[in-house]
């Protein structure tokens, strides 16, 4: 099968998978389903990937710039009509920032350069294995938001659960991913550029998150404090008074 026509049937299922959404979810606002259709990407994807990466092979670290095998072209070729959509949807809508926007058009120009040249099929997948992983999570987040659940101890235990996993998967051992991408003799020069480029944008989202961990668990904290001062001044008895 022609890699376009894979490209355009994996562009068309995402697409009609929304439109499913939006039909059967028709009291939600589009970003709701689109949402969906992101949350069930991460999650078949991450998979997907996973299976490339670990089981089928080989090994990204090792084998950076070989050809691609069929399974990573049918891994690429899914994410990439993916992307397509929700670039697509994001200008539309004007949803999305321009960091978002930079993501997006780099990610899909990554992906099609490995599937044109026909090489550096395995390392591109464990980029998108190490960036699409936290994306349930981040999806999740947001729908719980909607549903007024974020305030809790499942919010709580998302967002620690998406900072650790993005700190040690997309930025810990995507350094390492990165270091054996330009220390590897078969990676072409584009695809290290390339790499370049998602890498210092894993680190402008990175610096967001730490903002963002450091400003809630303070809010947390003052939280806390004031709840204790509270419960230390109703459990103090008054003090009689005596003739």
């Amino acid at each position: 099968t022609p890699l376009y026509i894979c490209v355009i049937c994996s562009l068309i299922g995402w697409l009609c998978l929304y439109l499913l959404f939006c039909s059967t979810f028709s009291h939600r606002g589009p970003e709701w389903n689109c949402r969906l259709v992101t949350l069930t990407h991460g999650v078949i994807i991450v998979l997907l990937t996973a299976y490339v990466v670990f089981v089928d092979g080989p090994w990204p670290f090792t084998h950076a710039g070989t050809e691609n095998t069929d399974l990573q072209i049918f891994a690429l070729a899914v994410c990439l009509g993916y992307f397509f959509f929700d670039l697509g949807w994001c200008v539309c809508y004007r949803s999305e920032g321009p960091v978002m926007l930079a993501h997006h058009a780099a990610s899909i120009v990554g992906i099609l350069l490995a599937l044109l040249m026909g090489v550096s099929g395995c390392e591109t997948c464990g980029v998108i294995f190490g960036s699409e992983i936290t994306n349930p999570l981040l999806q999740s987040r947001w729908f719980l938001r909607q549903l007024g659940l974020y305030d809790s101890l499942l919010g709580d235990a998302v967002d620690l659960l998406f900072i650790l996993l993005f700190a040690t998967v997309r930025v810990g051992l995507g350094t390492v991913m990165f270091y054996c991408e330009l220390t590897s003799p078969r990676t072409l020069l584009i695809m290290k550029l390339g790499g370049v480029v998602m890498y210092l944008l894993a680190w402008v989202f990175m610096v967001d998150i730490a903002r963002f961990g450091y400003k809630k668990t303070r809010a947390k904290y003052r939280k806390w404090m004031v709840n204790r001062e509270l419960k230390e001044t109703s459990e103090e008895k008054p003090v009689g008074h005596q003739e």
